[in-house]
């Protein structure tokens, strides 16, 4: 989807059609969950702090995000998706994998599917999609982000080696900033750069990731459609309008959202061996720490003696903290055991 989240504040309040528009928190903490395009035309982006939005914008129009409205949109296009092809893979309430090789409509062509989804969501939402076409996600995944907003991309088979060499490298889907500018420093600024190095070479500079690089730029990538992915992790995190500072005070936003964690996974009916803590200080800096038990992490106290031995190791704190989380992985289904002893894997 196009803009999702600002798109349907737009679409629902005509006075903010045409302007820049971002959802999220308007205040000095706050963050941007999504921009309009108007918006983004000043370099608005989606999690940048508000304060510099506002400094890059100064007429910018915040809208608190409502996401109830969002999910039954999102539902709305899921169901359109499931008129063609039972392969959708949702990787957010915006965007979706759809293996259409075999499809309910018994069509033929990828490119012509791709417009008939996109002309039911106008119709149906009145909000515009963009769709990538090729035969693996990687590149379906980058053509998607050619000729946004309301329009398609496709990269055929015969054309995916020359459109992946001339491809800056910051444009590959996986690579980060901090990642780009490690391979600019090693000379690999296009694909065609990134295709020259061997496995060995990638490998040493980028660990594991380096052998996923040395297919993709060759477009090599047999991920298949997966309808029924399964939820890797569970959270909650606040943004605070003040540093906290005082260890009490820090604990409690803990047990916090301890409380909403609870919830969550009560409702997902899911249980996690993993406990995770992270931590946003003022300047930004991000860490996390983990607890790994042998049974899943279930009880309330449980939670709350972990998540206090984790924030030991980030003691005498030396700076404010502007963001704290906790979260559950290694998700199962099994019963729910007995708690065992903890195993550190900090």
């Amino acid at each position: 989807m196009d803009a999702f989240f600002a798109s349907v504040e737009q679409r629902d309040n005509p006075e903010l059609r045409g302007k820049p528009v971002a959802v999220g928190g308007g205040g000095e903490r706050g963050v941007v969950a999504a921009a309009s395009y108007e918006a983004r035309k000043f370099g608005v982006r989606s999690a940048m702090p508000s304060r510099t939005a506002r400094r890059l914008c100064p007429h910018l129009i915040f809208t608190r995000h409502q996401f109830d409205i969002y999910k039954e949109v999102s539902q709305q296009i899921r169901e359109i998706f499931h008129e063609y092809t039972d392969l959708v893979e949702p990787l957010s309430l915006d965007e979706a994998y759809l293996d259409v090789t075999e499809n309910h409509k018994d069509m033929l062509i990828a490119t012509e599917i791709a417009e008939e989804i996109r002309a039911k969501i106008l119709e149906r939402t009145n909000l515009t999609a963009s769709a990538g076409i090729s035969y693996c996600k990687f590149l379906a995944k980058i053509a998607s982000d050619m000729n946004k907003p309301n329009g398609q991309f496709v990269i055929k088979p015969a054309a995916a080696e020359a459109f992946i060499e001339q491809l800056p490298i910051r444009k590959f889907h996986g690579i980060g900033k901090v990642t780009a500018a490690k391979m600019t420093d090693l000379g690999i600024h296009n694909g065609k750069d990134l295709k020259e190095k061997s496995k060995m070479f990638l490998v040493q500079h980028f660990g594991k990731t380096g052998r996923h690089y040395f297919h993709i730029v060759r477009g090599e990538d047999n991920r298949e459609v997966q309808p029924h992915r399964e939820r890797k992790s569970v959270g909650v995190e606040n943004t605070y309008a003040e540093n906290l500072h005082e260890i009490e005070v820090i604990e409690f936003r803990v047990d916090e959202l301890i409380d909403s964690l609870l919830n969550r996974l009560e409702r997902n009916k899911a249980t996690g061996r993993t406990f995770t803590l992270k931590v946003k200080f003022a300047d930004f800096q991000q860490v996390t720490r983990s607890i790994t038990a042998d049974l899943p992490i279930v009880e309330k106290t449980l939670m709350q003696n972990t998540a206090k031995q984790l924030f030991k190791s980030l003691l005498p704190l030396e700076k404010g903290i502007r963001l704290l989380g906790v979260s559950i992985s290694n998700l199962q289904n099994d019963e729910v055991a007995e708690s065992t002893q903890l195993r550190l894997d900090l």
